[in-house]
């Protein structure tokens, strides 16, 4: 629970607030704003499980540590995606003293004020066409985990040769992972052969990991939409952020059902 609403609650419970009062005192806690800069959901993981999440590529190092630490005032834990290694670098020196974790291949950093991630018991599957498809899968991994779920990495296992496939595949469904989401470039085949093999979900994302006709990820992009096997699904191109929220929420919501039974 966000520690604000936990104070509000607490408040309230010992008889010094109305309802009233708690109530106007939690929907203002609901946006927080950075003074001329953003305005940030700061009870979006409360509402639908999915941290908010800052896209760091055309932002300043300094308007990060704003935007950051604006919400650290209500969350524990900041997850800032697209970061250049020099970006990395300096955000680590900045808030040393607080527990950062850095990325680099994904251009991830977790800057945490307390606490550790509550395990959702969803468990995520991740495989990758080539090891050039690894920085979006590593940023979809992140947020998988950072959402609570147990991950599973199989790299450099595309159409290629496609034999290496199958290993991976059943060391996955020995997992008894909820969802897959399979990252690949270039023609994007794998995410159809991929669902034509198993009876799980599939997220496809694909990769700039390509060239000339390719131009940068739409063939992969257009390959993968037109998929013949059912049950896949497909995010953006380099899209690792939008697949890794999208498998853990499927995850989470199939091992919430797990429990209850």
């Amino acid at each position: 629970m966000n520690p604000v609403h936990k104070r509000i609650l607490k408040d309230l419970a010992e008889g010094r607030i109305s309802v009233n009062e708690a109530e106007k005192l939690i929907d203002q806690t609901l946006l927080a704003e950075v003074s001329g800069l953003a305005t940030l959901d700061v009870g979006r993981e409360a509402r639908k499980g999915i941290p908010e999440i800052v896209y760091g590529e055309d932002k300043s190092v300094d308007e990060i540590a704003q935007i950051v630490n604006r919400m650290l005032e209500s969350c524990d834990r900041v997850i800032v995606s697209r970061l250049s290694f020099e970006k990395i670098k300096q955000l680590k020196q900045l808030f040393e003293g607080k527990e950062v974790r850095s990325f680099e291949r994904a251009g991830v950093v977790v800057v945490r004020r307390s606490g550790e991630v509550r395990k959702s018991g969803g468990k995520v599957g991740i495989l990758t066409a080539g090891t050039s498809d690894l920085r979006v899968a590593e940023e979809a991994r992140v947020v998988a985990e950072e959402m609570g779920c147990e991950v599973y990495l199989e790299v450099d296992v595309g159409v290629a040769g496609v034999h290496r496939l199958i290993p991976a595949l059943k060391n996955m469904l020995e997992k008894r992972v909820d969802v897959l989401v399979v990252v690949a470039g270039r023609e994007g085949a794998l995410p159809s052969v991929v669902a034509g093999l198993v009876s799980v979900p599939v997220i496809g994302v694909p990769t700039s990991s390509s060239y000339g006709f390719g131009k940068k990820g739409l063939a992969a992009l257009m390959a993968m939409l037109q998929s013949c096997s059912l049950g896949v699904g497909v995010v953006n191109i380099d899209n690792g952020v939008g697949g890794g929220a999208l498998a853990a929420l499927i995850a989470n919501n199939i091992a919430a059902a797990r429990f209850e039974k």
